[in-house]
């Protein structure tokens, strides 16, 4: 096909006719996408720390005084209720136990004695060769003597309920947070032999006073992924679980329940985001701004741009702090590039 010379003024003025259109369509395709601004209600989220915390801890303490021994508690360990921790050993009633059994077996040896007595009296009794004294007397005996036995056999309980207390327990369920004794040294009743946090882990975190009368229970909290430096990576949403009616320092305290916390450090300190009631602001879909070198652009219906501050993300898009005001019209900057 040969170029011809005379028929290109023909097919400009055709492209010029067909201009208007061109420029009408894509005003009604850009316009079909234009974002109208105006202000709207979002939550107010503010970042805190919280610190991971045992609702309780139990502490493990020596009911008797004596050497520790079998001492099997380590910082970290995951220990269940009732098992064994230590051994308290107190040399001294073993010994008190020994006499005590001695004096069970003498007089278990005068019972046998006394009920001979007995049963001696009571034939000669019969034959009328001795008088019902007698009789009354070495019942008398038996019955001192089987006394006696009674009381000494409590005394070995008592001794030997003692030497039990010996035994030291995990009176709770969780994570032994110290162990302030070493294995062989003597102690003392009521000196604590290990911290246990129990399993039950929440975030305590404290708030202003300002913003007491925004929290209820139950309310969703955001959590930050374990080291996040930004209010963007949020790991996983919790609750408010409880809120302390007493202000510590102008600081309102609250526990917030969340899965997964065994994993964590006790103490570990994690970002959160809670809601302290809802506040005016411009949100902006993020198809609607631009960054270019740092700077974050928004395009007007009228194609002119304007430079904007964007803030932190909230549902629905990025909230705009300056550069719009309600009333503004925007469109998108992947429609501007088709």
């Amino acid at each position: 096909m040969r170029f011809s010379p005379r028929a290109l003024p023909l097919r400009i003025s055709s492209l010029r006719a067909l201009l208007p259109v061109i420029c009408l369509l894509a005003s009604n395709g850009v316009h079909a996408q234009a974002f109208d601004v105006e202000m709207t209600e979002v939550s107010d989220w503010r970042p805190v720390f919280g610190k991971v915390e045992s609702v309780k801890r139990a502490l493990a303490r020596a009911r008797l005084s004596g050497n520790l021994y079998e001492l099997s508690a380590e910082e970290g360990d995951s220990v269940a209720s009732g098992e064994t921790l230590a051994r308290i050993v107190d040399e001294k009633l073993a010994l008190e136990i020994a006499g005590v059994e001695a004096g069970i077996r003498a007089l278990e040896a005068q019972i046998a004695l006394a009920r001979i007595d007995l049963t001696r009296a009571l034939e000669l009794r019969e034959r009328g060769a001795s008088p019902k004294m007698a009789v009354d007397q070495a019942q008398t005996a038996l019955n001192v003597a089987e006394e006696n036995l009674a009381a000494q056999q409590a005394q070995r309980d008592l001794l030997q309920a003692r030497q039990a207390e010996g035994i030291v327990l995990a009176p709770e369920a969780g994570r032994i947070l110290s162990v302030p004794v070493v294995d062989g040294m003597f102690v003392n009743p009521g000196e604590t032999i290990a911290t246990i946090a129990t399993e039950n882990f929440v975030l305590r975190t404290e708030l202003p006073e300002r913003h007491a009368r925004y929290l209820e229970t139950g309310e969703t909290v955001r959590i930050l992924a374990r080291g996040a430096l930004t209010n963007t990576e949020v790991q996983s949403d919790g609750r408010v679980a409880k809120i302390y009616p007493e202000l510590v320092a102008g600081q309102v305290v609250v526990d917030v329940e969340a899965e997964g916390l065994g994993d964590f450090f006790v103490g570990e300190r994690v970002r959160l985001l809670i809601a302290t009631g809802q506040r005016p602001a411009i949100v902006v879909p993020e198809g609607y701004l631009q960054q270019r070198h740092g700077v974050t652009f928004a395009r007007l219906d009228s194609d002119a741009e304007v430079v904007v501050q964007p803030g932190v993300r909230v549902d629905g898009g990025i909230e705009v702090l300056a550069g719009l005001k309600p009333g503004d019209r925007l469109t998108p900057y992947e429609a501007a590039q088709q």
